[in-house]
């Protein structure tokens, strides 16, 4: 009894370590919990930061002299009789504290965007991750199925060999199809565990996920279609794209540094005040002070001349950008277009024939109305049918979640 107590403890502790979850569920704990998302967030925070930090000006400057030696009375350090102060400020000119901020602006525009593309890639991910573990689950599901028909058999044609009603060469075909089937169960399993893996992560749930999507729901994603105009999406992907939008960016971005620079050249004036208790030609002077660099030359010439080169650069970085894109959609719709009409080339009465068949056979062979060679035969064709029917599903809608990543507007739900 406490054999048994402890079993059921175990498999009691492994069901609550799984959790049935529908995809909005795991998309839900993705933006909550995932922690490459939480850390690209404080890029935008850090350039929110940058933004203050160039609205400061520079403080005020404090500077104040007495008398060291008084050569007429002979006396050190004579603050009563001779002691005066200024207060200068930097006052800036040619427009830099307006360009550095609109800089700053302009950084974390792009931050942001470098954020929303990482969404992009990290729930595409998350999706094609849930769906590559629920047909992998479906798979596994059906090669169990096989397997425990199969296992009674072998076992059951091990007793007969032992005794002699059943030739060597007979067990031996039914091995090979339970070992095919145990290596595919390996496999499965193998990818099974990656995929849970990678949804841990993503999600930051640590409990095993067990995809809730119900066979009609799976269906509906299946018949999807997009736009039939590869134009159109075109169109659409250069106008969501954040990837290509964040190169665009970069363009206004090294503009606005060029003006940046290009500001810098122009001089900064320093103005203040100062008092003179006898220094001066009057008694207790108060002066007005100015001071300003003179232009004999451009000081900031290098960096201008390397951000009008970066703005070329970023030119041709975003056309490339532009090309590649457009590359990527059109590649990306005719995957998914050859997938899907290979799929619905297969009709449903196919499917349904191919489970009946299968179920005719099981009946057929308990009977002796068929034999072995026919049967394994079959068993051999109808796992690898079942196999890559589910390959077939699934790599539909993986082609069309990397559409739905390129385009970046809902086109498969």
């Amino acid at each position: 009894m406490n054999r048994i107590a402890g079993l059921l403890l175990v498999a009691s502790s492994l069901m609550a370590a799984q959790q049935q979850m529908s995809l909005a569920d795991c998309e839900e704990a993705f933006q909550k919990n995932n922690l490459q998302l939480l850390a690209e967030q404080y890029n935008i925070n850090m350039a929110d930061a940058d933004i203050l930090q160039a609205k400061i000006w520079e403080l005020p400057q404090l500077s104040g002299q007495i008398n060291a030696y008084n050569p007429e009375g002979k006396k050190l350090f004579d603050a009563g009789h001779a002691k005066g102060a200024q207060v200068t400020q930097l006052i800036y000119m040619g427009g830099k504290k307006k360009n550095e901020i609109a800089f700053a602006k302009s950084n974390k525009e792009l931050a942001q965007l470098q954020f929303s593309q990482l969404m992009v890639d990290l729930r595409t991910q998350l999706r094609t991750t849930y769906f590559n573990l629920y047909y992998e689950k479906l798979k596994l599901d059906n090669v169990n199925r096989q397997l425990g028909y199969m296992n009674d058999l072998l076992s059951a044609y091990r007793v007969q060999t032992a005794k002699g009603n059943v030739s060597l060469k007979d067990q031996v075909r039914l091995q090979s199809i339970v070992i095919q089937l145990n290596s595919d169960k390996v496999e499965i399993n193998k990818n099974i565990l990656e995929f849970e893996e990678d949804l841990k992560i993503l999600t930051g749930i640590t409990d095993d996920i067990d995809p809730l999507l119900s066979e009609s729901e799976a269906k509906d994603l299946l018949a999807a279609q997009p736009f039939g105009d590869t134009e159109e999406l075109k169109k659409v992907a250069l106008e969501n794209n954040a990837d290509y939008r964040y190169y665009l960016k970069l363009i206004d971005n090294s503009k606005l540094y060029s003006q940046w620079q290009k500001s810098l050249n122009v001089p900064d004036v320093n103005i203040g005040a100062g008092w003179d208790q006898n220094g001066g030609t009057f008694k207790n002077e108060v002066n007005l002070m100015v001071g300003i660099p003179l232009p004999l030359w451009k000081s900031n010439r290098g960096n201008v001349e390397k951000a009008n080169y970066a703005i070329q650069q970023n030119q041709k970085n975003a056309d490339f950008q532009k090309l590649s894109l457009e590359t990527k959609v059109q590649a990306a719709y005719q995957t998914w277009k050859n997938q899907y009409d290979q799929l619905t080339g297969i009709h449903s009465t196919d499917l349904d024939n191919l489970e009946l068949v299968y179920t005719g056979m099981l009946k057929n062979f308990r009977s002796g109305n068929i034999s072995l060679i026919e049967f394994t035969d079959f068993m051999d064709s109808y796992r690898d049918a079942v196999l890559q029917v589910y390959d077939m599903k699934n790599n539909v809608i993986q082609s069309a979640e990397k559409l739905n990543e390129l385009v970046q507007t809902k086109i498969f739900y």
